[in-house]
């Protein structure tokens, strides 16, 4: 062995003792009679010390370590005089004997170390070194402990870990597909898996009445701070279970993470409706660790002259707290978030209720005294309040009041990130229309059963009829999302008929699956969770790539590997593939 400790595990107790480590030199301090070197590996630092007086000839060969070399020293364990209470080990330290250069490094692109002075890019192109840096290890060894526990409670629970094929058919439902020619199959593709939808489904017809599995998953499509082509689901089906069954289940799985990773104890989820979230928070995925619901302000504000609120179909208000004294400079920079293009408002009124009693609008042309009170008590503002009131047809203007909320809410310190508010939200639309395409498109997948009092309407008003559906949100992150399944060939074609599909297409693309349920599919349910936003979310971030080991960038490239790239003629012609 190249180390009998680690450098992160050396304490007090282990002075006197004789130690090899092996790792890579942070940073070399030449005092002139003394030098100082601190070894770093996974586990942590130990100040290395070289005395000119002991070993001048040693004491000059590790003058000539450069950062980032990689050693492995020998000696014995000291305590030390000027103790460093930022480090584990920093009450001792090693009197070097020996120094074995194991590999050179040239200089790093970026300093290894917390606060490192790297980009982005830089960082993601070096992404081997970047994973050197302490936060990145963290990052790294919380997943895998997410991972460890997820598989305790599960295997706990009686379910079985499962694999199923990476290589699948194409289906026209949901994101955009990576396809993969085939060369013993000329002309013909497979797809990447965008989840094991319909293969944990077979498994319940199969008989295996609790599956998981923790998979990859890829989807062609446009990428964001917690999106990535390929990402990994903690997925996973139940036989003979109703609704209340898979929540119980699953809730216990966070529950149980979120207490063994982080020590937090949950408490019970609560219930919302979709139809609830969408007009409390505008969104189907609320941050519930703070109020600020939306107040519907139509009766309150219409009628007055002001066309942009009169000629709206909804005029929806927000109330922040403590906020009558923001700045007009403060107030300017909400409008112009509100006014981006990802949010696509034209505007924002604000209404200032004094600490003194007295009102104040961005439109006061047109409300006076008794109109802005009237505001006021309809939002139920308190003096020192602020009102920030958006209007527009109710799908745009909801979102972008959404928007601001949540800005507002990180503004006033009110997304503490150590509170867990978490939820269930329910009840979605089964359907959802399609303008463009004129027709009726799933809200999740086309295999979700519609509730049981609502099966009647899907042939006869579909657009009505509620998913038994729900959704995990916490913080306003959703992080896992499923249903009972359609589980009779006749419901599957109905839903099948009501997306626009014909009898042949359906055949055609889920034959396999219709045909399985004429053999004794049990009723089932399950979910599946995004397992990289709930690390990242135990973790304190809404990015998810810092969570990865090797992700991609927002273009969805590889640049360490600078993929995807350019094959060869001769490959290309061994799949028929014939590119201008």
């Amino acid at each position: 062995m190249l180390r009998s400790h680690t450098c992160g595990e050396l304490r007090p107790g282990d002075v006197g003792n004789s130690v090899t480590l092996s790792g890579w030199v942070q940073k070399s301090r030449d005092l002139g009679g003394m030098t100082f070197i601190d070894l770093r590996d996974r586990y942590g630092i130990t100040q290395l010390v070289f005395n000119m007086d002991v070993n001048a000839s040693l004491c000059e060969k590790a003058r000539k370590l450069g950062r980032e070399f990689v050693i492995s020293v020998s000696g014995n364990i000291v305590e030390r005089s000027n103790k460093n209470t930022d480090l584990p080990t920093g009450d001792i330290e090693l009197i070097v004997e020996q120094l074995t250069v194991l590999n050179k490094s040239n200089t790093p692109p970026f300093t290894i170390e917390d606060e490192t002075d790297g980009g982005d890019d830089l960082r993601m192109k070096y992404r081997y070194m970047d994973l050197r840096r302490a936060p990145l290890k963290s990052n790294i060894e919380l997943r895998h402990r997410v991972l460890q526990e997820t598989r305790k409670y599960l295997d706990s629970e009686g379910f079985l870990e499962i694999e199923t094929p990476v290589l699948i058919k194409s289906t026209p439902e949901g994101a955009r597909d990576f396809v993969v020619p085939s060369r013993m199959n000329p002309n013909q593709f497979y797809a990447l898996p965008q989840s094991p939808q319909t293969f944990k489904q077979l498994l319940m017809v199969s008989g295996f009445d609790k599956y998981f599995q923790i998979v990859r998953c890829f989807r062609d499509e446009d990428l964001r701070a917690d999106r990535q082509p390929e990402f990994t689901q903690i997925d996973c089906e139940m036989s003979f279970v109703e609704r209340e069954d898979v929540l119980s289940t699953f809730e216990g799985l966070i529950k149980h993470i979120i207490k063994t990773v982080q020590g937090h104890d949950l408490p019970e989820f609560p219930i919302m409706t979709y139809a609830d979230a969408v007009a409390s928070y505008g969104t189907d995925k609320p941050d519930t660790r703070f109020e600020m619901k939306f107040v519907e302000l139509n009766a309150s504000t219409q009628g007055q002259g002001f066309n942009v609120f009169d000629g709206a179909e909804i005029v929806v208000g927000i109330c922040a707290k403590g906020a009558a004294e923001y700045s007009r400079k403060q107030l300017d920079a909400l409008t112009d978030f509100v006014k981006r293009p990802q949010i696509g408002a034209k505007g924002l009124v604000y209404l200032k209720y004094n600490q003194d009693g007295t009102t104040k609008s961005s439109v006061d042309k047109f409300y006076g005294d008794d109109a802005r009170m009237a505001i006021c008590k309809a939002m139920n503002a308190e003096p020192g309040d602020l009102v920030l009131i958006m209007s527009g047809d109710k799908a745009q203007a909801r979102n972008a009041m959404s928007a601001l909320r949540l800005e507002v809410g990180e503004a006033l310190g009110l997304r503490d990130k150590s509170i867990y508010a978490p939820l269930w939200v329910v009840d979605f639309p089964l359907l959802e229309w399609d303008e463009e395409t004129k027709r009726f498109h799933a809200m999740h997948h086309p295999f979700t059963s519609p509730n049981p009092g609502d099966a009647d309407k899907l042939q006869s008003d579909p657009g009505a009829v509620k998913a038994n559906a729900y959704d995990m949100v916490i913080n306003g992150v959703e992080l896992g999302g499923g249903s009972i399944r359609i589980h009779q060939r006749k419901m599957q074609e109905q839903m099948f008929d009501a997306l626009g599909f014909t009898k042949e297409e359906a055949e055609a693309q889920f034959g396999f699956l219709l045909g399985a349920f004429e053999y004794g599919a049990p009723p089932h349910g399950g979910i599946a969770f995004g397992f990289d936003r709930l690390v990242a979310l135990i973790g304190g971030s809404e990015t998810i790539r810092d969570y990865i080991a090797f992700p991609k960038n927002n273009s969805g490239r590889d640049v360490m590997l600078d993929a995807p790239s350019e094959i060869s003629t001769e490959q290309l012609k061994e799949l028929g593939i014939n590119l201008p």
